[in-house]
């Protein structure tokens, strides 16, 4: 393949484990280089006291990305680790006191809508008929295929499509209008645009089709938790000959005109390219040089970030009923609580939040009469959350959710853990502490994300939640293909 031999990917997200996988199998030497203790990046696990934290991802959707995955390998899911469908999904408080559980059960989820506005049964039939229809069309043309220049985004296909296309550039909040007009339901069917790290108001109404991945795919939890792909992921690599080096910052990607050299706290490694799976404004600001760098900090300082993050990580004595493993809580209006993270950042006042409870699921996450819970509350980034902050915070969180959902933890918590703003900035490197990445703005989606190369460092890719097809597990695999396709081209 040329004179490229070897990659040097930094980084051990999702993307960078799938980009190494991928480039091992064309027969490249890759070492994947990682700043922490544990691979995986953000799906890093806190284990301590008999608990087992996911400290980061926790929802398992989308099981065709992970099939397709493994699949390249003649390899499948099963081969590693065993999944359970959740029913319900998840359970929703809203703090009126009402509450209402999403299930796999067709007719109930009818039966449910109408109970909120007459007619909604047969809408999300039909919502649900075209969130189908888009993630087919979306997949296959937008989110399996690159289409990283304009060019590409007048293929035949493409121009096809333009009839919906142009509706679907508009917002989750007003497409999600046209078809219900209670504010609970439109809240069902836009809660997972936290996931995509944006708010219904400034998400493009193409990610619709996450209503399909919700209600027609299913929920899923992987045995031992989301650790369990991580793990995945790095036994086929390692069956494909990909090296891991843990506890490795890497401090400077050096670029040599023959190849390049990464600097890290754990050596200097040499390699022909280099794949970075780390947080790209890092990457950029701190790891090049200024002419090696495509975009300046102006740039940076003028993106959308997905929200940070307040989590607690919660030990706690006896259940937690009626928590279910995932759990909503929600403000009958929440649009408070998306200003406070994207138009005046504060800390919300009256959040909306989700709680997780793995060990309703699997028992080997907590000791015998315990529960493992923990909290997350998106917030905006860059906040400041000293210790006074943190403690403040914390009590809130603490009395909404018994407030909200009748579970009292106050005295029952054996182990307990903070986890937001600057944690993700210090163990990530990530840019304003932001959780997810760049938010999927309409000015931060497809071809208008950072592109897989680097223009103005031959050799450098980049790969992850930064780039296409953006945030979540799933994309972040589908990113790291992407990457390499890139890379394998080039060398050819």
């Amino acid at each position: 393949m040329s004179s490229t031999r070897s990659v040097v990917v930094v980084g051990s997200g999702f993307g960078g484990l799938s980009a190494a996988c991928y480039l091992a199998d064309a027969g490249l030497d890759v070492t994947v280089l990682e700043k922490n203790e544990q691979l995986g990046g953000r799906a890093s696990v806190l284990e301590t006291e008999g608990f087992r934290f996911d400290m980061g991802p926790s929802w398992y959707l989308m099981p065709d990305v992970f099939e397709r995955f493994f699949d390249h390998f003649d390899r499948e899911p099963g081969d590693f680790y065993k999944l359970e469908r959740l029913d319900p999904h998840y359970r929703i408080f809203w703090k009126d006191g009402d509450t209402a559980a999403v299930t796999d059960d067709r007719e109930e989820m009818r039966k449910l809508f109408e109970e909120y506005e007459s007619g909604a049964g047969e809408a999300l039939d039909s919502y649900l008929a075209t969130s189908r229809d888009h993630y087919e069309f979306g997949m296959e043309t937008f989110v399996y295929e690159d289409r990283p220049r304009l060019r590409d985004w007048v293929a035949l296909d493409v121009m096809r499509a333009a009839p919906v296309g142009l509706k679907l550039l508009g917002t989750m909040d007003d497409y999600v209008a046209d078809y219900f007009d209670d504010p609970k339901l439109r809240q069902i069917m836009q809660y997972s645009l936290v996931f995509l790290g944006g708010a219904p108001n400034n998400t493009p109404a193409i990610y619709n089709m996450m209503s399909h991945v919700d209600f027609n795919l299913g929920v899923y939890y992987p045995e031992n938790g989301l650790r369990s792909v991580v793990d995945a992921c790095v036994e086929l690599g390692e069956e494909l000959g990909v090296e891991y080096v843990t506890d490795a910052e890497v401090t400077e990607i050096v670029n040599r005109k023959d190849g390049f050299t990464v600097e890290s706290s754990a050596g200097d490694f040499d390699a022909d390219r280099v794949v970075s799976n780390a947080d790209y404004a890092h990457t950029e600001q701190e790891l090049l040089p200024e002419h090696e760098r495509q975009y300046d900090a102006e740039y940076w300082d003028s993106r959308t970030y997905s929200p940070s993050a307040f989590l607690l990580y919660l030990g706690v004595e006896g259940d937690v009923e009626p928590l279910e493993h995932h759990t909503l809580v929600l403000p009958t209006d929440w649009d408070g609580h998306f200003e406070q993270i994207f138009d005046t950042p504060a800390w919300p006042d009256d959040p909306a939040y989700y709680l997780c409870v793995p060990s309703k699921t699997d028992d080997s996450v907590a000791p015998e009469g315990h529960s493992n819970l923990f909290a997350l509350v998106p917030v905006a980034p860059g906040l400041d959350d000293d210790a006074e902050t943190r403690a403040w915070y914390r009590d809130l969180v603490l009395d909404d959710i018994a407030e909200n959902t009748g579970v009292d933890l106050h005295d029952r918590i054996v182990f307990e853990e903070t986890f937001t703003v600057s944690e993700f900035a210090d163990r990530y490197n990530s840019t304003q502490g932001t959780a997810l990445g760049l938010a999927h703005t309409l000015r931060q989606t497809a071809l208008l994300r950072p592109p897989h190369r680097s223009d103005a460092c031959p050799g450098l890719y980049f790969t992850g939640a930064f780039t296409t097809p953006g945030i979540g597990v799933p994309m972040c695999l589908i990113s790291g293909e992407h990457t390499a396709e890139a890379l394998l081209n080039d060398a050819r």
